[in-house]
């Protein structure tokens, strides 16, 4: 599976690219509500992989023509 973000890539907050799903603000609310992609919480850094950002950005994918009128 392609996606938009590298697979073998690590994102840390503040990285441009994470602006795609959303702000600081955004993110740390899904985490604190156990939503969002998978990340990692390496002391109070937070570190989400390429592979987990396309993965949950696939499972979140709306293909409007399926299922329509």
């Amino acid at each position: 599976m392609s996606g938009i973000f590298e697979s073998k890539r690590s994102y840390v907050l503040g990285d441009a690219e994470l602006e795609l799903l959303g702000d600081r603000d955004k993110l740390a609310q899904w985490r604190h509500k156990g939503m969002g992609p998978a990340y990692y919480r390496l002391g109070r850094k937070i570190v989400y992989r390429g592979h987990d950002l396309n993965h949950w950005m696939e499972s979140n994918r709306v293909d409007p023509s399926v299922g329509g009128k």
